[in-house]
C-alpha cells in the first residue's frame, strides 16, 4: 500500500490545542460494524464483567530544554532517549546544526555533541540527564499543538495512573488521558479487570511516514516491558471468552510484540510496524485518539478495523467536528475479524 492512501484533510481548527475541563468529558466515536456517536463516559456500556483493560503506565519526562551553543546561537533540545554514561539521543533545533564537539549551554548545565545518528544527535551531559531535564525541562507538547507549555499541561499531559518511577517517555500515551479516577473506579466496580504494561513513547511517534511504499518505512524503536502477570491475565481472559481492551496504540504495540514473540514475559525494544495485513494475537478492542494523516498510528488503526472502515470513520469524524490528536476526542474500535 502507498503512504498517500493514508492521507486525509485535517482542518487546523479540529486540532485540540487544550484539554477539556474534565478528562472524561470528551466525545467517543464507537465502531462496532457501524459508527455511533457517544460520550467517553459511555465506554462503560461496551465493557463487560471479566474483560481486561490494559493501560500503559509510563510517565512523561519534561523533555524539552532551551539553551545556546558556544557560538551564541539559540538551540532547542528535545530528548528522545536517555542512554548510558550520561549520554542521550536528542533532536536539536537551531539555525545551523551543531558540529561534532560543539558545546551546548543549558542554564547551569553543559553538554557536548559527540555524534549523529540519522536525524538525531548524541549529547554527553555533565550531570545525569534525567536530573537535568527534570530541573529545567518543559512539558514536551506535540509540535501540532503549536504553543508553549503551560501549568495546566503539567497535570493534564499525563495519565492519572502513571507510575512516576517509570519516567521514560517523551510523549504521553494520550488515549489514557480520557480516564479519571472516578471512571476507573466504576470500571472496577463493574468487574472489569485492569493490567498494565510499560512502553516508553518516543518522539518518533509524531513522525509521518515519508516513503512511498509503507512496507519500506523504518519505524521508530521503543522500549517495552510486559510482565508475566500481564501476559497471564491476557491468556486467562481470552480463555474464558472475554475481551482484551488496549488503551492506546502503545498498549497495542506492546501486547502484540509480546504475543508475536510468544514469550511468557517481554522486556526489550520493539520495532514492530503494524499495518494492513497484520494478524492481531492479543487485542480485541482498541481505545485510541484520532491520528495524523500518513502516520504509522493511522496505519495501525487501519490494520485493526480495515482500511475502508478507517476511511469511513475519519470522514465521519471530520464531518462531525470531533477534536483531533493528543488533547482531542477518542474512539472505541472493535477488531474487524471478530
Amino acid at each position: 500500500m502507498k503512504t498517500s492512501d493514508f492521507n486525509y484533510d485535517l482542518p487546523d481548527e479540529l486540532i485540540a490545542k487544550y484539554p477539556l475541563k474534565s478528562r472524561s468529558a470528551s466525545r467517543l466515536l464507537v465502531y462496532e460494524n457501524k459508527i455511533q456517536h457517544k460520550s467517553f463516559i459511555d465506554i462503560l456500556d461496551y465493557l463487560n464483567q471479566g474483560d481486561l483493560l490494559v493501560l500503559n503506565n509510563t510517565s512523561v519526562i519534561p523533555a524539552r530544554v532551551f539553551g545556546k551553543k558556544e557560538t551564541g546561537g539559540l538551540v532547542e533540545v528535545f530528548l528522545e532517549r536517555i542512554m548510558e554514561n550520561n549520554t542521550a539521543l536528542v533532536q536539536i533545533r537551531s539555525g545551523n546544526s551543531p558540529k561534532i564537539g560543539t558545546k551546548i549551554f543549558l542554564n547551569e548545565f553543559e553538554a557536548v555533541c559527540t555524534n549523529r545518528k540519522d536525524n538525531f544527535f548524541i549529547l554527553q551531559f555533565d550531570d545525569l540527564p534525567i536530573d537535568i531535564f527534570n530541573k529545567i525541562g518543559h512539558i514536551p507538547l506535540p509540535p501540532y499543538i503549536n504553543r508553549i507549555d503551560e501549568d495546566i499541561d503539567k497535570l493534564r499531559y499525563a495519565t492519572v495512573y502513571e507510575n512516576k518511577e517509570l519516567q521514560n517517555s517523551v510523549a504521553a500515551p494520550t488515549a489514557g488521558l480520557h480516564f479519571d479516577e472516578d471512571l476507573l473506579k466504576k470500571i472496577q466496580i463493574k468487574g472489569i479487570n485492569i493490567a498494565k504494561i510499560n512502553l516508553s513513547v518516543g518522539a518518533g511517534t509524531f513522525q509521518p511516514v515519508k516513503v512511498e511504499d509503507i512496507e519500506d518505512h523504518d519505524i521508530h524503536e521503543e522500549y517495552v516491558e510486559v510482565t508475566a502477570n500481564t501476559i497471564n491475565k491476557v491468556r486467562e481472559t481470552k480463555a474464558r471468552g472475554n475481551k482484551i481492551i488496549a488503551v492506546g496504540t502503545t498498549a497495542t504495540r506492546a501486547l502484540e510484540t509480546a504475543f508475536l514473540e510468544n514469550k511468557d514475559s517481554f522486556e526489550g525494544y520493539t520495532k514492530l510496524f503494524i499495518y494492513p495485513g497484520f494478524k492481531f494475537r492479543a487485542v480485541d478492542l482498541l481505545v485510541t485518539n484520532f491520528h495524523l494523516p500518513k502516520s504509522s498510528l493511522l496505519m495501525l488503526v487501519s490494520a485493526f478495523i480495515g482500511f475502508e472502515n478507517m476511511k469511513q470513520i475519519y470522514h465521519a469524524a471530520v464531518k462531525e467536528k470531533y477534536r483531533f490528536l493528543s488533547y482531542g476526542d477518542a474512539m472505541l474500535l472493535k477488531r474487524n475479524d471478530i
